[in-house]
C-alpha cells in the first residue's frame, strides 16, 4: 500500500491537477483545481475515492479557477494559497472572463497556509513551504515519505516559473528555490504546475537558471 497520485491535465492551458490518495484509507485530495470540474469527479469516482479536500498552490486562474464549481457539487475545504495572493483570488472574475476560462466567482479559500503548515493525505503528511516569486502567496506540498513534491509554478523540468505576473520577483523565486528546494533529497519526484515530472537531482545539475 502507498501514496498514489495521477496528473489530469485541465484547461486550456493543460494545468496538472493531481489527484493524491492513500491507497490504504482511500482518502484523496485535489492540487490546483483549475477547471474541468466533471471530470476531476469522474476520476475519483473511477478509483472509489473519497475526497477530502483541495490544496491550491497559488492563485492563478488556471490553478484555482475550477474551485467554486467543485465546491458547489461535493463540499470540501480548500487549504491555500499563502494569504499573500488574496488579490489573484479577488480578480478571478475579471481575469477567467478576460481569458475565455468559464467566469468563476472570487472566493476566500477556508484556510490560507504558511511556511511549517503540514497538511495530510491518509496515513501521509507533507509539509506546507512558502516559496514566493511567482506569484507572492505561492505554496508547495512536500511529502517525505512518498519522495514527492507538488512545486505549482516554481519549478519545471529544466526551467523555473514566469516572474512578470503582478507581484512577481525573480531575486525571490531563485532564494526561495535554492535554499528550501534544491535541500530537499535528490531523488525526490517534482509534479510541475505543467509539463512533465522531473527529480530535484536532475534540476541542481541541469536546470539553468540554477546554476
Amino acid at each position: 500500500m502507498a501514496l498514489q497520485c495521477e496528473i489530469i491535465a485541465v484547461t486550456p492551458f493543460r494545468q496538472n491537477c493531481t489527484l493524491i490518495w492513500d491507497d490504504e484509507t482511500r482518502e484523496a485530495v485535489l492540487t490546483d483545481v483549475g477547471g474541468d470540474v466533471s471530470f476531476l469527479l469522474e476520476q475519483i469516482k473511477k478509483h472509489d475515492l473519497t475526497l477530502k479536500a483541495v490544496w491550491l498552490t497559488h492563485g492563478h486562474l488556471d490553478h484555482a479557477g475550477g474551485v467554486v464549481e467543485l465546491r458547489s457539487q461535493i463540499e470540501v475545504p480548500v487549504f491555500g494559497p499563502h494569504q499573500d495572493d488574496l488579490f489573484l483570488l479577488e480578480q478571478l472574475p475579471q481575469i477567467t472572463a478576460q481569458y475565455g476560462f468559464p467566469v468563476s466567482p472570487s472566493f476566500t479559500p477556508t484556510h490560507w497556509l504558511k511556511e511549517g503548515d503540514t497538511l495530510n493525505v491518509g496515513r501521509y503528511t507533507f509539509e506546507v513551504l512558502h516559496i514566493p516569486g511567482h506569484t507572492p502567496g505561492h505554496v508547495v506540498f512536500y511529502c517525505k515519505d512518498a519522495e514527492l513534491l507538488i512545486a505549482g509554478d516554481v519549478l519545471f523540468y529544466e526551467t523555473i516559473g514566469r516572474t512578470d505576473f503582478p507581484r512577481g520577483n525573480h531575486t525571490d523565486l531563485i532564494r526561495n528555490i535554492t535554499d528550501k528546494l534544491l535541500v530537499l533529497p535528490e531523488h525526490t519526484t517534482v509534479i510541475a504546475g505543467h509539463g512533465r515530472t522531473t527529480l530535484i537531482g536532475h534540476e541542481k545539475e541541469h536546470n539553468p537558471f540554477l546554476q
